[in-house]
């Protein structure tokens, strides 16, 4: 058919061709191995996410989408967009909250484009632990700069354009994502794709590839970071009801719980769980159809579906998987997980980071490839050629019941599981027992971190990385230019509640919590965040203040009372924390952001509450003062407490004018009789 005059062939790139985005799943997880996505190729024709398996994420993709396909018309080489988020590693471990070691990111600041990317582990094995950052020549070359980050997290969130698939069926060799297909696409200089970064800042994503990861994450769900995805708003027709109530608690529907229970923190209580007398139940998540016995003590755990935990036992940092049974008196130690359907006997006390299962640990070499799959997924090596969860001869879990027919005349070490229990202990191996304390839900302990501070302090052998601006030889900037880091404040909230929940485990008078353990474990996290004595005088502060909050008070008269009684009581410990005058302004200001944001109810009585925190000597006359002067050139806004506070202000000025007067008569006096002998 002929063609019409002025008429045009409609003439389509693939790639400009419409097409829905499309997702790819990764079996990227703590027990699978990843494999390349070669199956995916027919089926995807255009761009496409790339996300691992156990990724957590409320994040739009509208954006990260757009800017990708803006910058494909531009450049046919940039074919992924890789999604970080800002993070703080601790300057102790060297690690961040989800408990992966410290990533090194060299980036284009004006483009964006990731030019280098190593975390800091690889990094050690592959430079023979230099502290120093070795980047190639050509990285450099014909750019004004490229920053280099330590405090980003990656979410393992890509969008990659179909070319992508082609590199996955050339690369089939490839084993990990990040350590073998990023860093070989990053050195490849022959094809010249390019991998572009993409910050999210108020939006979250996190991967779960190890417990202390499993562990922040659940926190994170449970304290609302995630949005939408919380336990009260349901995914799907069969998700039980779950409501919030007070302080915290997540409570589903059939939940039989005891008057004397005590339930508080930040805890979730299963459908159909039973809690019997004199419980005390802290900061845990606890699944469906679990019988808690009376006087049982559970602080910070998971305990999933239908466990049996009998009377008197004490669990604090432990992951009890389904169907498993703690017996009368049994103690559980941080870190210590227990699979399906594993018996703990009457009395028994479970060490520190033990793990506990039906299964035999296998005794048979793994592979390369399961050792190097492994070194990739988070440190967690324990269950490489077996995981550790269910398997066949491991029980039927679904329904909760326990194969009897597969324990018959089977025998148990009672040193691992106590007289009554059924499981066999895994040994942790030499090298992975000193490495446990980083991937557990339990918090690192107190010992553990003043040794690495002792080890940092006397290492002469390993230098401090100086993460900042790399310029090209023969330019400078000035140090203006350079860009600050971003807000820190999902690290500061993170630091505030576990300041909080370990305040409130002293409050509540859990069995050995005294106010010098408080101290120590604040001092652990003051450590472990790299915070600042204010800054934990002002968390222990608001934790203070909340206590008030939740006494019952019918008006600010009453809550007055409350904040007085509080204040007196842990007067000392908030003390500590106060070193200089600095810190106790630190404080007058945290008390200001409360008053104007979470504890409104303060605002009306905040010049009394001044007045409380003097008379307690808490805070100084020097530092009353010095913060009114202070906002003296502040705007308006910014002066509502200094007004209310000013009878107060201008009595301490008075008080103060009036002893400099008492002091000078007193020298003249002494000045005079000196004289006049």
């Amino acid at each position: 058919m002929a063609q019409k005059r002025g008429s045009k062939v409609a003439e389509v790139a693939d790639d400009e061709v419409v097409v829905p985005l499309q997702a790819v799943l990764l079996a990227d997880s703590f027990t699978q191995k990843f494999r390349p996505i070669t199956m995916e190729r027919p089926k995807i024709r255009g761009d496409f996410v790339l996300v691992s398996g156990d990724t957590v994420s409320n994040m739009s993709l509208r954006q990260v989408l757009q800017e990708h396909k803006e910058r494909r018309r531009k450049d046919k080489l940039s074919v992924m967009t890789m999604v970080v988020k800002h993070t703080k590693p601790s300057s102790v471990t060297h690690q961040n909250l989800l408990g992966n070691d410290e990533l090194l990111l060299g980036v284009d600041p004006e483009t964006k484009q990731l030019l280098y990317y190593e975390d800091k582990k690889d990094y050690g094995k592959t430079h023979q632990g230099s502290g120093n950052i070795i980047l190639d020549q050509s990285i450099v070359t014909d750019r004004s700069a490229v920053q280099l980050y330590n405090n980003r997290q990656d979410c393992f969130i890509d969008i990659c354009s179909p070319e992508l698939l082609l590199l996955f069926t050339d690369n089939f060799d490839y084993q990990q994502l990040r350590r073998d297909f990023v860093k070989g696409l990053l050195s490849d200089e022959v094809m010249g794709y390019k991998i572009f970064t993409y910050e999210i800042h108020s939006e979250y994503a996190a991967r779960i590839d190890n417990f202390r990861s499993y562990d922040a994450v659940s926190k994170d769900i449970l304290h609302r970071w995630t949005h939408p995805i919380v336990p009260d708003i349901p995914f799907s027709r069969n998700s039980p009801p779950i409501r919030l109530e007070s302080q915290g608690i997540y409570k589903a529907a059939g939940v039989m719980q005891s008057h004397s229970a005590i339930i508080c923190g930040t805890t979730i209580l299963g459908e159909g769980t039973s809690i019997g007398d004199c419980c005390n139940i802290t900061d845990s998540v606890i699944g469906q159809g679990c019988i808690i016995g009376c006087n049982v003590h559970i602080q910070g755990c998971y305990i999933w579906n239908n466990v049996t935990i009998h009377d008197n036992a004490k669990l604090r940092y432990a992951t009890v998987c389904d169907g498993a049974v703690v017996k009368e008196g049994a103690v559980l130690e941080p870190g210590v997980i227990l699979s399906f359907n594993v018996v703990i006997g009457q009395n028994f006390t479970v060490p520190m980071y033990s793990k506990i299962s039906l299964t035999p640990q296998p005794t048979e070499e793994d592979s390369d490839e399961e050792l190097e799959y492994a070194e990739g997924a988070g440190g967690v090596t324990e269950s490489l050629t077996k995981p550790f969860s269910v398997v066949e001869n491991e029980i039927n879990c679904q329904n909760g019941k326990r194969d009897e027919e597969s324990m018959d005349g089977q025998s148990w070490n009672v040193l691992e599981v106590g007289v009554t229990g059924t499981g066999y202990k895994w040994s942790l191996g030499e090298n992975n027992q000193e490495e446990e304390w980083r991937h557990s839900v339990s918090p690192i302990p107190y010992e553990k971190i003043q040794e690495l501070i002792l080890k940092k302090r006397f290492d002469f052998d390993e230098t401090t990385l100086d993460i900042g601006t790399v310029q090209t030889p023969g330019e400078s900037k000035p140090d203006s230019e350079i860009a600050d880091d971003e807000s820190e404040k999902p690290e500061t909230a993170y630091f505030n509640k576990e300041v909080e929940e370990t305040f409130r485990r002293a409050v509540l008078e859990v069995p050995g919590v005294e106010q010098h353990h408080v101290i120590i474990e604040v001092n652990g996290l003051r450590l472990a965040y790299n915070m600042s004595f204010s800054d934990c005088a002002g968390a222990l502060f608001h934790a203070i203040l909340n206590l008030a909050l939740e006494a019952p008070h019918a008006g600010p008269s009453e809550l007055f009372i409350n904040a007085l009684n509080v204040i007196t009581k842990w007067r000392d410990l908030l003390k500590h924390y106060l070193k200089s005058e600095d810190d106790e302004v630190e404080v007058l200001l945290k008390f200001e952001e409360i008053c104007l944001e979470t504890g409104k109810e303060f605002a009306p009585i905040f010049s009394k509450m001044l007045e409380v925190l003097y008379d307690k000597d808490i805070l100084t006359e020097e530092a009353i003062l010095s913060w009114a002067s202070e906002k003296q050139e502040a705007d308006e806004s910014d002066k509502v407490f200094v007004k209310q506070s000013e009878l107060f202000i201008q009595w301490l000025q008075e008080a103060s004018e009036e002893e400099e007067d008492d002091k000078e008569e007193e020298e003249e006096e002494e000045g005079g009789g000196g004289e006049a002998a």
